[in-house]
């Protein structure tokens, strides 16, 4: 293939952004030559590295900017909100956009560049369960997405459900590329019938509501442990939340807070439990058609799964037979799907997560993340 110049816009930062960081990883094996901006990421060998600052809005800015949105003075509000004046040194070839938020800023810098447009999540309902995103923000969203999405020149997604809404709404087809790690050559730990060891995986934020999974320990017998693994909040409203839940779960000793681990270290980590418990109602569109980074680690780490019924996770479990599926999100619903599998059968769900780890991991999407971008 041949090297190109690639501009990665994101709005975040790398060092707890897995999707854009293996992006990234594939440009570079390929021999491109990245420039990579973003709030912070890692030094990349052979990557020109531009840190803008996170947004941060004081009384002031929240009443200018607010008063821009309620107004519908959507450009208005971008220019004020995602202003950067990005010092670039070359013309690119392709322009890497992850996010509905900086999609205006990839076509003001586009020149002759192909735009290349990452969805994580679908923009127009992305908060849809909280009244302040509703009157401010979805409406900014939509205008975004309807501007911009049709002129881009292609659009990857992270799942079929997402994919199919932004087809329907704004007549693009976006390819879809999972979450999925790295693949790991590793055998399933060998079940013990008198400690099940459950794990989960990822943030504390109070949205994903992760009391029902103490709810559901309360359903559960003494063979049972709940380890979660959560990453160290940023913002103060995910940090009271990570307290609040500390507060809960001392009243089961059956759950414990471990102590993260660095992602290189996850895979193995979790190969030492039985089970990955998901248990995210569906509050809002993108947790309705989810599918996240945590799925793929459980089947990389030849663990099962118990979730609730989220149906891009669903069709997966099933189509492998490596996991259970409760009929609804009731934390009692879950405990009795978990209770009637035997040791042996647990052992025999996580076996089964071998051939899942073959489809699904980040080396065949990076196949298919270079294919496309070599037909760009």
């Amino acid at each position: 293939m041949t090297s190109l110049n690639i501009l990665v816009i994101s709005f975040s930062n790398l060092k707890m952004d897995a999707r854009v960081k293996r992006h990234v990883n594939f440009l570079r094996q390929a021999g491109h030559h990245i420039t990579l901006v973003c709030h912070d990421a890692e030094a990349y060998e052979g990557v020109q590295l531009i840190k803008i600052k996170p947004l941060k809005l004081n009384l002031i800015k929240k009443i200018i900017s607010s008063a821009l949105l309620f107004s519908r003075l959507y450009l208005l509000a971008y220019r004020y909100l995602y202003g950067y004046k990005l010092n670039l040194d070359r013309q690119f070839d392709i322009i890497l956009s992850n996010d509905i938020e900086t999609l205006p800023l990839a076509f003001h810098y586009k020149g002759s560049a192909k735009i290349m447009f990452d969805a994580h999540e679908y923009s127009p309902r992305q908060f849809e369960d909280k009244l302040v995103w509703r009157i401010f923000f979805q409406g900014f969203n939509e205008y975004l997405c309807r501007k911009f999405i049709p002129k881009v020149d292609t659009m990857i997604t992270i799942g079929q459900g997402i994919a199919d809404e932004y087809e329907k709404n704004y007549g693009v087809k976006p390819t879809v590329i999972t979450n999925a790690c790295a693949y790991y050559n590793i055998e399933p730990r060998k079940t013990d019938p008198n400690h099940i060891k459950l794990v989960h995986q990822g943030i504390a934020t109070p949205s994903r509501k992760l009391e029902l999974m103490f709810e559901m320990m309360d359903h559960l017998d003494n063979r049972y442990t709940l380890d979660l693994y959560l990453v160290k909040p940023a913002h103060r409203s995910n940090i009271i939340y990570l307290e609040k839940l500390k507060e809960l779960a001392k009243k089961n000793n059956h759950i414990r807070f471990a102590k993260p681990v660095p992602h290189a270290e996850l895979i193995n980590t979790l190969n030492q439990y039985d089970i990955g418990i998901t248990l995210i109602p569906p509050i809002n569109f993108n947790y309705a058609n989810t599918l996240p980074n945590k799925f793929f680690e459980c089947i990389q780490a030849r663990i099962a799964q118990a979730i609730g019924p989220i149906p891009e996770m669903k069709k997966i479990i099933e189509q492998y037979s490596m996991g259970v599926v409760s009929g609804d999100f009731n934390p009692k619903k879950l405990a009795e799907k978990i209770k009637q599998l035997s040791a042996d059968q647990i052992s025999d769900l996580k076996k089964k997560c071998g051939p899942a780890a073959s489809e699904f991991n980040a080396e065949k999407n990076e196949v298919a993340f270079n294919e496309i971008i070599h037909r760009l």
